[in-house]
């Protein structure tokens, strides 16, 4: 109704499409109910036609109703066996493993003396170092761990280790330099190591020969 009404006739108009309206949601209405009642129908015919239901017995077998063990993160599992093969133990002594010269060599069972004597005179190029200085024990242990596992990657044969000769720890004692030997003894892709030359930093230092990689 697009304006006010002006006459009878427009009124009556008016009035047929209110009662057409009307009269279509009425049918759409009892079409509604018809569908309702068919589907009802229906249904109940099909109730019917299956009788009585029960479940079925339990059958014989195993429950499967236990609970599941929570479930582990791969990723976790292998970081875990990733720290445990790198972890580097305090207590390990590996004095009987060492040459009894002053320099306190050290070559992996099946490593040619050749090979220590070739170590000894410097005839592979140093090519990285790492310097402990200053460092805690924890931190110089992370440090070497580090250091070892990256030069692997890279394919790198001999490197220098730097941990001082102990002068500025207590009692002059020369507690990390004691514990690197240890600690690069128990590195499998340390095949040998010794002190280093007057010119390389001598007892402040030790010269590590890493296996071969491929």
């Amino acid at each position: 109704m697009s304006g006010p009404i002006k006459d009878f006739a427009a009124l009556k108009s008016v009035r047929a499409q209110l009662k057409a309206q009307e009269e279509a949601r009425k049918a759409e209405e009892a079409e509604r109910k018809r569908r309702e009642q068919e589907s009802r129908r229906e249904a109940e015919l099909f109730r019917r036609s299956i009788g009585d239901v029960k479940p079925l017995p339990p059958a014989n077998k195993a429950s499967t109703s236990l609970p599941l063990p929570p479930p582990i993160a791969r990723q976790h599992l292998a970081d875990e066996q990733a720290a445990l093969e790198e972890s580097l133990s305090d207590e390990f002594n590996s004095d009987t493993l060492l040459d009894t010269d002053e320099q306190l060599s050290y070559a992996r069972v099946g490593i040619s003396t050749d090979t220590l004597r070739k170590l000894r005179r410097g005839h592979w190029i140093i090519q990285a170092q790492l310097d402990l200085h200053g460092m805690r024990r924890e931190e110089a242990r992370d440090a070497l761990i580090e250091f070892l596992r990256n030069a692997a990657k890279r394919g790198l044969r001999c490197v220098r280790i730097v941990h001082g000769k102990g002068l500025g720890s207590v009692n002059k004692e020369p507690v990390l330099k004691n514990k690197v030997r240890h600690w690069l003894v128990q590195k499998d892709e340390v095949i040998a190591f010794c002190q280093a030359r007057a010119v390389d930093g001598g007892a402040g230092a030790l010269i590590v020969l890493l296996k071969a990689q491929g």
